[in-house]
């Protein structure tokens, strides 16, 4: 990824961003998620979960501990699995009912992390905007704890913003008058989105096999983290150099992409058909990419799933997750993922559900998961690049051999 120069180069910056206003946190002790349990009867709960059904007990997470707390109504406290009193309170939306998580007592912000950067809210006296916001919540908090997961910190470094609006246009029928995407820090989800239907429809009339709220979210978060991590840095040059010059036309870049189709044989070199449209798009699809990855792979590592070594595999491998993928290089990573994913497209088609990951890895596109990975383990503070020598050939080669591909 880079050259001795490169890294001291990247070092120095690194050190002087540290003491700047645009500090990078330091990424969390790595260790893996069990199972998400009561912590009162170990009953298995959602992640979005506000109450366990099994004891009555409400229930709120702790994004800082990564596990559900209990509430106790005669104490008037949240305890742990220990029973031990945690001085947590719920983030100010549970009001709502549109947020289950928990803040610190004493901490001065009343909501909680996903929650505090939200710019603007939809109008609630609306009939059907509650519940349509508490699902683009409920996504938005799953993105943002992958984030906490990875060691990367959405409080710090240079500010985002969530306008999540209503679109009277788009609710009619009409075509949107607010469009979903990024902007200087600031990421637009059209409520319409939360719509089943209507999202449906989009996605048909987009030709895209894939349109999700949690899509959403980690597209447009890949564009604040190109803005923060690539931009200004020396990983700059590298990024031009695999997925081209960022400095090319947007707008006449996507205006062609509308007006024309694609380029046959884009699969080979990328993940969606719209990562072609510029290379800022191309980046923040493959970062979109690279969480659904790891919170995939997290989530089966969290119920002990794992798969037998295909018949027609030339590579000795299981396919289990028996590490953590937040802390894990691409190389590891692909070779688990395509092998699950190939199984959980095939469990869906069995219920005669669309695939679950309706994607090609081809090497190509690997690299561009490795760069965006590295670049990520690097701004958590889990990157040396002594220990990643090479990562970016063996992500490549991991494609191979495993006896099976995401071929459609």
């Amino acid at each position: 990824m880079a050259s001795a120069r490169h890294i001291a180069d990247k070092a120095q910056w690194r050190h002087e961003a540290a003491i700047g206003p645009h500090a990078f946190p330091i990424a969390p002790e790595p260790g893996f998620l069990p199972p998400l349990t009561c912590s009162h009867c170990r009953h298995l709960l959602h992640f979005e979960a506000q109450a366990c059904h099994a004891c009555g007990h409400s229930a709120g997470f702790d994004p800082a501990a990564g596990a559900f707390r209990h509430f106790e109504a005669e104490s008037g406290a949240w305890l742990d699995a220990r029973g031990d009193r945690q001085a947590l309170r719920q983030c100010d939306n549970a009001r709502y009912g549109v947020c289950n998580w928990l803040v610190a007592a004493a901490e001065a912000p009343v909501q909680c992390t996903a929650c505090r950067h939200n710019r603007m809210i939809p109008d609630l006296s609306v009939t059907g905007v509650l519940s349509r916001w508490k699902r683009i919540e409920e996504a938005k908090r799953r993105v943002v704890h992958g984030l906490i997961r990875l060691g990367l910190s959405i409080d710090e470094g240079p500010h985002i913003w969530f306008d999540l609006l209503y679109d009277p246009s788009a609710e009619m029928g009409h075509a949107p008058r607010l469009l979903t995407g990024h902007a200087s820090g600031v990421v637009t989800i059209n409520l319409i989105e939360a719509d089943d239907a209507a999202r449906e429809r989009i996605r048909r009339a987009m030709g895209e096999p894939y349109r999700t709220l949690v899509g959403h979210f980690r597209h447009e978060i890949g564009h604040y983290f190109w803005h923060r991590l690539v931009e200004f840095s020396p990983d700059l040059l590298p990024f031009r150099n695999l997925f081209g010059d960022e400095r090319a036309n947007y707008a006449a870049a996507l205006q062609a992409h509308y007006a024309h189709s694609t380029v046959a044989g884009w699969e080979e070199n990328f993940v969606s058909s719209y990562a072609t449209v510029h290379p800022w798009e191309d980046f923040a699809e493959t970062f979109a990419h690279y969480l659904h990855i790891v919170d995939t792979l997290a989530t089966i590592g969290q119920f002990g799933t794992r798969l037998d070594p295909p018949p027609g595999a030339t590579v000795a491998t299981s396919a289990t997750v028996d590490f953590d993928p937040y802390d894990s290089d691409t190389a590891t990573l692909v070779a688990r993922w395509i092998p699950f994913a190939f199984a959980l497209n095939a469990i869906n088609r069995s219920m005669g559900q669309p695939d679950l990951y309706p994607f090609r890895l081809t090497p190509t596109i690997v690299l561009k998961l490795d760069f965006v990975g590295r670049l990520l383990a690097f701004a958590a503070g889990r990157w040396a690049p002594s220990e990643r020598e090479g990562a970016d050939l063996k992500a490549m080669i991991a494609t191979l051999g495993l006896g099976v591909d995401l071929d459609h």
